[in-house]
C-alpha cells in the first residue's frame, strides 16, 4: 500500500524553460491536436461497433494523440528512476489499475439503477463486445498509450501556472463530454485525476500508462455485460 500511496502523492511539475516562439508553437500544436482528436473520438464512437470504420478511426485517433505530442516538442520528463523505484512504480501502477477496475465494477452495480448511466454503460459494453476481442483490446491499449503521452505528457507542458495539472485534467474530461456519453465523462473525471496524480508523483508517464492499460483491459474483458 505504501508503494501505491507513493505513486499518488503529487509533486509540483517544474516549469520548462523555453523561448517564447517555442512556447507559442507548442500551444498551437496542442490546441490543433485537441480539435482533431476530439472530432475523431466522436466519429469513432459514432461508427458501427466492430466495423472497419470503427477500427480505422480508433487507430487514427491514437495516431493523432501521438503525432500531436511529438510535434509539440519535448515532454520534459524526469530521467528514469533507480531500478528499485522503477520496479515498485510498475507494480503499484498495475495494482492501482486493478483496484480502479474493482471500484468501477462496484459503481456499475449502482449505476444500473440510474437509467441514464445504465444506458451509457450498455452502449460502451456493446462497443466492447463488437468485433474480435483481440482487435478491440489492441485498439484500447494503443489509445491508452497515446492518451497518456498527450494528456499527461504534452498537454501539461503546454500550460503554465500552479493549476496546470488540474486544467489539463479538466480538458481531458471536456474532450469526452463531446461524446455525450455520461459513463465516459464520469470515467474520464475519475481516472483522469488518478492518471495525473501518478504523472505528478513519478514525474513521468510510465506509471499512468500502465494503470490506464490495466484498467482499460479489465474493463473490456472482465466487466459483466
Amino acid at each position: 500500500m505504501q508503494a501505491i500511496r507513493d505513486v499518488l502523492t503529487p509533486r509540483p511539475l517544474p516549469e520548462p524553460i523555453e523561448p517564447g516562439h517555442a512556447r507559442r508553437r507548442r500551444r498551437l500544436v496542442v490546441a490543433a491536436t485537441l480539435v482533431a482528436g476530439t472530432a475523431t473520438l466522436v466519429a469513432t464512437l459514432a461508427a458501427p461497433p466492430g466495423s472497419l470504420a470503427f477500427s480505422l478511426l480508433g487507430v487514427l485517433l491514437a495516431a493523432i494523440w501521438v503525432a500531436g505530442s511529438v510535434a509539440a516538442g519535448p515532454l520534459h520528463l524526469d530521467g528514469p528512476p533507480t531500478s528499485i523505484e522503477s520496479r515498485r512504480n510498475v507494480q503499484a501502477a498495475v495494482v492501482l489499475g486493478g483496484l480502479a477496475f474493482g471500484a468501477f465494477l462496484g459503481a456499475s452495480v449502482v449505476a444500473s439503477h440510474v437509467p441514464s448511466l445504465d444506458d451509457a454503460i450498455d452502449s460502451l459494453l456493446a462497443t466492447a463486445d463488437a468485433g474480435p476481442t483481440a482487435l478491440v483490446l489492441a485498439i484500447a491499449v494503443v489509445n491508452a498509450v497515446a492518451e497518456e503521452r498527450f494528456f499527461r505528457g504534452a498537454l501539461p507542458v503546454a500550460l503554465v501556472g500552479d493549476h496546470k495539472a488540474a486544467v489539463a485534467t479538466a480538458v481531458y474530461v471536456m474532450v469526452t463530454v463531446a461524446t455525450l456519453n455520461m459513463a465516459l465523462v464520469v470515467a474520464a473525471a475519475a481516472m483522469g485525476t488518478v492518471f495525473m496524480l501518478e504523472r505528478l508523483a513519478t514525474r513521468g508517464i510510465l506509471a499512468p500508462t500502465l494503470t490506464h492499460i490495466t484498467w482499460s483491459g479489465l474493463m473490456l474483458l472482465a466487466l459483466p455485460g
